[in-house]
């Protein structure tokens, strides 16, 4: 009897710890959710300083993301579907934006890409921030032609290297006004 009453509370005692890690997780992922969703609030609500403050500690994305809202603010980003965000494991979550913009409309294409963004969040803060998008093959083949046939287009104000760094503004509407000369030339 007393060996079946030890295994009864180790039994118990176990399972009280394996339900504690579970809930720590859950808040683990409850919380990363609402951090993922406050950088999407600050991303598309085009306040460069929210966006700022949110990617405080993302160090080497923060540059590039700043960078890339400027040019969708500019580039007419208008969210038409906003999917939930998906917790991928403890420190990545997943959140897939639908988006119209400027450059889909230059190529006269029927359609909406869905820009993803892929969140590190270690300890309560975005530690990087990488994008992708599901851009036809369209968008990279006008991308190249712009790049080969009206360098001078896009050049100066989409050059990373030069002292001030890209205008992101300027090189969002040299690159619209590209894809619609390249549109051109297929008609």
């Amino acid at each position: 009897m007393k060996k079946i009453l030890t295994l009864f509370i180790c039994l118990t005692l176990f399972g009280a710890c394996k339900n504690e890690s579970k809930s720590g997780e859950a808040i683990n992922n409850n919380n990363n959710l609402a951090i993922a969703n406050q950088f999407i609030d600050a991303f598309y609500s085009f306040d460069q300083d929210s966006l700022k403050s949110i990617l405080s500690q993302a160090n080497r994305s923060r540059q590039g993301i700043i960078f890339y809202q400027k040019w969708a603010e500019c580039g007419n980003y208008g969210v038409l579907d906003r999917a939930d965000c998906i917790v991928k494991n403890d420190t990545l979550v997943v959140c897939p934006v639908t988006v119209r913009d400027d450059l889909i409309q230059a190529l006269q294409l029927d359609l909406h890409v869905t820009d993803t963004f892929h969140l590190g969040i270690i300890d309560g803060h975005i530690k990087s921030v990488e994008t992708s998008s599901n851009d036809p093959e369209l968008f990279y083949e006008a991308r190249k032609w712009v790049r080969e046939n009206l360098a001078e287009l896009v050049e100066e104000p989409c050059n990373r290297e030069k002292e001030d760094g890209p205008t992101p503004c300027e090189c969002v509407k040299a690159t619209v006004q590209g894809f619609a000369e390249f549109i051109a030339t297929k008609n």
